[in-house]
């Protein structure tokens, strides 16, 4: 890479455990924090000795909603003085649709249609990801009880709460896979997000803040 002067800026090494989409980490948190500490180290080394971007950081692909992880991330990057990249597009998707749902009327119509629309193609979205989610189908709620949902009870099935026992993980990773509906939904969808956007809005920037960018690098002033 330093030899063809690429200004590469992340670098994304394969960790023990898996890192499933929107869920937390499954593996042993002591053993990542180790890997970790030392991928920071090895990277900083990389930077002296061939010259890369001084900016150069990991990146944890599948990174979002990992807060097992966040502790020892803040810890490393405190002590070796040293960033990270976390991508957050699938868990701010989600938040959107569960400010969607929240907001009642044509907002959790939608997010109830792309659920029935995901179920029509299950093998289809899932295919691409099968090594990054664990859902199966017999664990999904049935359609039509999805359907008679309050707006309440699809928030709560598909907030990163585990805790909470309307929490349903493979719910959650399916609509993480299953973006592309609502692309397809084209101007409907955006138009209801921009219906809902107050409450959309709330969602993902708790989300963002309190959940994430807090956890890993404290309060940001």
């Amino acid at each position: 890479v330093a030899d063809e002067g690429i200004p590469v800026q992340t670098i994304a090494p394969k960790f023990t455990g898996r890192f499933n989409k929107g869920v937390d980490y499954v593996g042993d948190p002591q053993v990542f924090a180790a890997e970790f500490d030392a991928d920071v180290c090895v990277t900083r080394e990389a930077v002296r000795r061939f010259g890369l971007p001084a900016s150069l950081k990991l990146s944890v692909h599948s990174g979002s909603d990992k807060f097992s992880l966040y502790p020892a991330i803040a810890q490393t990057l405190a002590r070796r003085r040293a960033g990270v990249h976390i991508k957050t597009a699938g868990t701010t998707w989600l938040e959107e649709l569960i400010g969607l749902a929240k907001s009642g009327g044509d907002g959790l119509a939608i997010a109830k249609e792309i659920y029935r629309l995901a179920l029509i193609r299950f093998d289809e979205l899932c295919a691409p990801y099968a090594t990054v989610i664990d859902v199966q189908r017999a664990r999904l709620p049935r359609l039509d009880e999805v359907e008679g949902w309050s707006a309440g009870r699809f928030a709560a099935t598909l907030k990163h709460v585990p805790t909470d026992t309307q929490f349903n993980s493979d719910f959650r990773q399916f609509m993480h896979v299953s973006f592309k509906i609502a692309a397809e939904l084209g101007p409907r969808y955006l138009d209801t997000l921009r219906a809902c956007q107050p409450v959309v809005a709330k969602h993902v920037t708790e989300n963002l803040y309190a959940r994430h960018l807090q956890p890993l690098f404290g309060a940001l002033s």
